[in-house]
């Protein structure tokens, strides 16, 4: 996910992208603690994901 894939977004579909980027988040972490993760890096992109998602509704609501 680039910062240009969130630019045209509303607020509404940037929580909804949140909220499933930190489902995906939560399941990666069960898999990582159960030892059923191949990816580990997907953790990370993940993570800068949600990142990215927060900072991009911080700069919605400045806007506002």
């Amino acid at each position: 996910m680039k910062k240009e894939d969130l630019k045209g977004k509303s607020a509404d579909e940037l929580k909804k992208m949140l909220l499933d980027a930190r489902k995906e988040q939560f399941n990666l972490r069960f898999q990582l603690s159960g030892g059923q993760l191949e990816n580990t890096a997907q953790m990370r992109k993940v993570r800068r994901n949600v990142a990215r998602i927060k900072t991009m509704m911080s700069q919605l609501k400045q806007a506002a």
